[in-house]
């Protein structure tokens, strides 16, 4: 027997009310969406309400709509568990990262994996060397917070100079990394996370 199936009115219950919030939280009314996503006012009232279950290509047009994953819809349906880690001071994965003739330590202290994003979060200690360090292509976005030392920072054509303290946030698809380490050693924090 599965402990985690819910009945279906619990389900169409959760995401209406996962809908409800979507929609508000984009400063939507349920005419606005329904004009979006040629899903009647009614009808978006009656799944908000807990009252039908909508089909798969409703959804859909919902989720095209509020410019989420379809996934997003059934967030609230989701069974009673979930993950978290906590790291204490000092502790954490300690890992060696070589490209080339480049190395660098780094202290893994968060990853986590849900069916709909992913995200980590690393200590990263650069040492300035003459092998440069590499450059990244991804998803997502990634946040840098500079703990110690200065280094130079480039995203796409432009440099940044990032001094302890500062912080920079970009979106990863557009190539990006350290290009220069200024100070014999730089510490920063680096959270990554991309929608899968």
């Amino acid at each position: 027997m599965d402990t985690d199936a819910q009945p279906t009115n619990v389900i169409d219950h959760a995401i209406g009310t996962t809908l409800s919030g979507l929609r508000k939280s984009r400063g939507m009314t349920a005419r606005q969406l329904a004009a979006n996503s040629e899903v009647s006012a009614a009808m978006i009232s009656r799944i908000e309400s807990g009252q039908v279950s909508p089909s798969i290509s409703t959804l859909n047009a919902l989720s095209s709509a509020l410019d989420v994953p379809l996934i997003s819809l059934f967030r609230e349906t989701a069974s009673a568990h979930a993950d978290f880690t906590h790291v204490k001071q000092g502790e954490g994965l300690k890992s060696t990262r070589m490209i080339d003739e480049h190395s660098h330590d780094f202290i893994n202290l968060a990853f986590h994996t849900r069916r709909d994003m992913q995200f980590e979060a690393r200590m990263v200690t650069l040492v300035r060397q003459s092998a440069k360090p590499p450059r990244y292509v991804g998803h997502g976005v990634v946040f840098v917070y500079a703990i110690e030392g200065e280094a130079v920072y480039q995203y796409g054509k432009q440099e940044i100079t990032l001094n302890a303290g500062d912080s920079l946030s970009l979106d990863a698809e557009l190539s990006h990394g350290f290009v220069e380490i200024v100070t014999p050693e730089f510490v920063f924090l680096t959270v990554q996370a991309e929608r899968r």
